[in-house]
C-alpha cells in the first residue's frame, strides 16, 4: 500500500483499528486507496469517530458467539464419542488415526466446530495465499485441512476452538489497553456552562470556542483548558500532570480539562477550543504511537516477514524426508508436518511487543508522563547520559532581582523603565522576573518596546522611546563592544542592558536551587545513568554554584542554542544514548539532537513543549524522571521476557514435533499458552506506580 504511487505515508492505531493514510489526490484517490486496503482481506471504512458510542452489536459479540458455538459443538462431539465408544481420552488426547470410525454426527458437530472457530480466519488465509505471502492465518488453514485429510475430526474442532478461544483472549488484552487510553477521555464532561452576563447556558464541549466564560461548580469537572478569572478552589489534576495532591487555583492560574474541580466555584475563560485541550492532545499522541515503533517492534516484523515461509519450508521437509529417504509411514509425518505448521503461529510473537508497548504507554500518561512512542520508550531504557539545562529545570525557574547597579550616570529609575518595557515582550522567566520587579518598585512602564526580537540564548532588543535598547547577557555586551567597570563584581546571574553605545546598567538576579535536584541526579545516577551534565547560557559562576550543590559531573556555561548542540553531540560520541532535559522552549535545538528530549511542563509553556519533546513531564516535576528512565527499563524487560517466551515455546514443541510425539492439539494448547503469557505479562504494565 505504502508503495502505491501518490501515497506519502501510512500510520496505524493498532488499539482502534484505524489507519491513516497520508496521500497526494492528484495521483490517487480515496476509493482506490479504499480498494488497495480490502484486497488484503481487510473490512474497510471511511474512520468516524464514534467516542461513546456503543460499536455495532456484531463488533462486540462475534467473537464470542462463534467462539461459544465452536466450543459447544466440540464439547457435544465429545460427549457424543464417549457414549458411543467408551473412550473419549484415547480419541482426543492420543494420535491413533482414529477418525474413520468417528460416527457421522461426531463428524457433523466437529465440522461445525471447525467452521465456527475458523470463521474469521478463514478469509484471511484466501487472501494471503492469493497474495503469495502466507500468514498465521494460512498455517491455521493448512493445519486444519490437514486434520480434516487424516480424519483426525477431534483434533481438527480442538485446533479450530482454541485458536478461536486465543484470539478472543488476544482482542480482550487490545480491549483492556484500549480502555485505559479511554479513561482518559471519560473524565471530560459532555457540558460546558457558558457565562453569558447575569446567566449561564449549557453548550456541548466541542462547541466551546476560545474565549468562552465557563462556570464549574464543586465537584463538577473543568471541561476545557482556560484560564481562571474569577474564584478560588483547589483542583485535582493528576489525570494532566500526576500530581498526587490537589492545587489550588485563583485568577490568573491556568486550568486543564478533565481535571476535577474542589470545593470552591471558578469562572475561567477558555484559552482554547473544546475540541483541542491538553487532554485531547494527549489522547491524540497515545492513540497514535504505533507509527514511533521501538527496535524490538521493528525487529519482530522483520523476524515474522521470513519467519512464516521458513515454517512452511521446514513442515514440509518433514512431512516428506522422513518417508521419501527413511521409509517411515506418510500418514504419520504427514501429520508431524501439521504440528510444525501450527507450532511455528506467530501470534505470541506478534502480540507479544504492541501490546507491552500500549500499556507501558498508557499507564504513564496516567502518571503525567507522556511519552510519544515505543521507539522514545525504548530510548529511555537504553540512556547512558543526561544533560540538563539549569534555568527552569535544576533551578525553580522564578528568578527575582536581587539588585540592579545603573552605570555610566544613568538613574536606576530610568533605567528600569526602559528595560521593564522591553522585557515585556518576552515570556522568558528573566525577563518576567524583570517586569515584576519593575512594578515592586513603582516603576511606570514606558510604551511597549517596538521592532521587539529576542537573540536566542543572549537576549533581546527592540526600539524604545525612539531608540535601539537591548538587554541580555555579558556575552552579549561583549559582543557589542562594551565593557564592565573592572572594580564592579557581582555574583550569580548578571543581565546588562543598554544602547549600541554604552551600557546602562547591570542586574543581578538569583534563582533559587530545586530543593529535590541533587536528589534527583543521584537517584538517576544510581539508575544506571553514567554521565550527568549541566548546561546553561548563564555565567560560569552562577553555572557552577549550581553544580556544586546539585552534584552533577560536568558543566558548561556561556552557551548559545548552537553550543548546546555541540556539547549533545560530544555526549553521544563519548556515550552513546543521550537524553536532553529542558523547558522545551530554548532548549528545542539540543532536544532535537539528542536521543531523547525530556521536557518539563507546568507553566504556561506546556503547549511548546508539547510539540518540541519526545517525552513530557506534563507537571514539571522533576520526581517523574526517575519514574521515566526505571519504567522504561521495566517495559523493555517485559518486551524481552516476552520475545523469549514466544520464541521458546516454539522451540521445545518443534523438538518434540521433530521427535514425533506432538499432536495437534498441544500444538494449539502451546500457542494459545503463549498467546496468553506475553497478553497478560504485558498488560502488568498497566499498573506502573509512579514510585516505580
Amino acid at each position: 500500500m505504502d508503495r502505491e504511487p501518490g501515497v506519502a505515508e501510512l500510520s496505524f492505531d493498532l488499539l482502534h483499528g484505524k489507519m491513516r493514510v497520508d496521500f497526494d489526490s492528484a495521483t490517487i484517490d480515496a476509493t482506490k486507496i479504499m480498494r488497495a486496503v480490502s484486497e488484503t482481506g481487510l473490512k474497510v471504512e471511511p474512520w468516524q469517530d464514534r467516542t461513546g458510542q456503543a460499536p455495532p452489536f456484531w463488533d462486540r459479540h462475534g467473537r464470542q458467539i462463534l467462539a461459544g458455538i465452536s466450543g459447544a459443538a466440540l464439547s457435544a462431539a465429545m460427549v457424543w464419542q464417549a457414549v458411543s465408544t467408551g473412550d473419549i481420552v484415547g480419541s482426543v488426547l492420543a494420535h491413533e488415526h482414529a477418525g474413520h470410525h468417528t460416527p457421522p454426527i461426531v463428524m457433523a458437530l466437529c465440522l461445525v466446530s471447525i467452521l465456527a472457530g475458523a470463521y474469521f480466519v478463514l478469509p484471511k488465509a484466501v487472501i494471503s495465499f492469493s497474495r503469495f505471502q502466507p500468514d498465521m492465518n494460512a498455517l491455521v488453514v493448512i493445519s486444519l485441512i490437514g486434520a480434516i485429510y487424516l480424519s483426525e475430526w477431534m483434533e481438527g474442532a480442538t485446533l479450530s476452538f482454541l485458536f478461536a478461544l486465543a484470539a478472543l483472549l488476544e482482542t480482550y488484552s487490545l480491549y483492556r489497553a484500549r480502555r485505559a487510553v479511554e479513561a482518559l477521555i471519560e473524565v471530560t464532561p459532555g457540558e460546558a456552562s457558558v457565562v453569558h452576563h447575569d446567566h449561564e447556558h449549557r453548550v456541548p464541549v466541542p462547541q466551546v470556542k476560545a474565549g468562552a466564560v465557563i462556570r464549574v461548580r464543586s465537584g463538577e469537572r473543568i471541561p476545557c483548558d482556560g484560564e481562571v478569572v474569577s474564584g478560588g478552589s483547589d483542583v485535582n489534576q493528576a489525570m494532566i500532570t500526576g500530581e498526587s495532591i490537589p492545587v489550588w487555583k485563583s485568577a490568573g492560574d491556568a486550568v486543564y480539562a478533565g481535571t476535577m474541580n474542589g470545593d470552591g466555584t471558578l469562572e475561567f475563560r477558555a484559552t482554547k477550543p473544546g475540541s483541542d485541550s491538553t487532554l485531547a492532545r494527549m489522547i491524540r499522541i497515545v492513540e497514535g504511537v504505533q507509527h514511533r515503533r521501538g527496535a524490538s517492534e521493528q525487529w519482530v516484523e522483520r523476524f515474522s516477514r521470513y519467519y512464516t515461509p521458513a515454517m512452511i519450508l521446514l513442515a514440509t521437509l518433514v512431512a516428506v524426508i522422513p518417508p521419501l529417504f527413511l521409509g517411515k509411514d506418510w500418514g504419520d509425518w504427514f501429520y508431524q508436518g501439521m504440528v510444525v505448521l501450527l507450532i511455528s503461529c506467530p501470534c505470541a510473537l506478534v502480540i507479544s511487543t504492541p501490546v507491552s508497548v500500549v500499556a507501558a504507554l498508557a499507564s504513564a500518561a496516567r502518571q503525567g508522563v507522556l511519552i510519544k512512542g515505543g521507539a522514545y520508550l525504548e530510548q529511555a531504557a537504553r540512556l547512558r547520559a543526561v544533560a540538563f539545562d539549569k534555568t527552569g529545570v535544576l533551578t525553580k525557574g522564578e528568578p527575582s532581582v536581587k539588585r540592579l547597579v545603573a552605570l555610566n550616570g544613568f538613574r536606576a529609575e530610568d533605567v528600569l523603565a526602559r528595560l521593564a518595557a522591553l522585557e515585556s515582550q518576552s515570556g522568558h522567566p528573566l525577563a518576567r522576573a524583570i517586569v515584576r520587579y519593575a512594578k515592586e518598585q513603582g516603576v511606570r512602564l514606558e510604551a511597549r518596546a517596538d521592532q521587539f526580537h529576542a537573540l536566542h540564548g543572549r537576549g533581546a532588543e527592540g526600539e524604545v522611546a525612539g531608540e535601539r535598547f537591548w538587554a541580555g547577557s555579558l556575552r552579549l555586551m561583549e559582543e557589542k563592544g562594551l565593557r564592565i567597570p573592572g572594580a564592579l563584581q557581582l555574583d550569580g546571574t548578571v543581565m546588562a542592558c543598554g544602547t549600541d553605545k554604552e551600557a546602562w546598567a547591570l542586574v543581578q538576579l538569583e534563582d533559587p536551587v530545586r530543593e529535590e535536584a541533587a536528589r534527583i541526579v543521584r537517584a538517576i545516577r544510581a539508575g544506571g545513568i553514567g554521565q550527568v551534565a549541566m548546561l546553561t547560557g548563564d555565567n560560569a559562576h552562577a553555572a557552577g554554584s549550581v553544580a556544586k550543590r546539585v552534584g552533577v559531573d560536568e558543566t558548561k556555561a556561556g552557551l548559545l542554542p548552537e553550543d548546546k548542540v555541540t556539547f549533545i553531540e560530544d555526549l553521544k560520541a563519548r556515550y552513546g544514548n543521550v537524553a536532553m532535559v529542558g523547558d522545551g522552549v530554548n532548549d528545542a535545538q539540543a532536544m532535537a539532537h539528542a536521543n531523547l528530549g525530556v521536557a518539563l511542563g507546568g507553566g504556561g509553556s506546556l503547549d511548546v513543549v508539547m510539540e518540541t519533546a519526545d517525552v513530557v513531564l506534563m507537571s514539571g516535576d522533576l520526581h517523574k524522571l526517575p519514574f521515566l528512565f526505571s519504567h522504561a527499563k521495566r517495559a523493555l524487560r517485559v518486551i524481552k521476557e516476552n520475545v523469549t517466551i514466544a520464541l521458546a515455546l516454539k522451540a521445545v514443541f518443534l523438538v518434540l514435533a521433530a521427535f514425533g510425539v506432538a499432536t495437534l492439539w498441544m500444538a494449539v494448547l502451546a500457542d494459545m499458552g503463549a498467546t496468553m503469557l506475553v497478553t497478560f505479562n504485558g498488560l502488568r504494565l498497566l499498573r506502573a506506580k509512579a514510585d516505580a
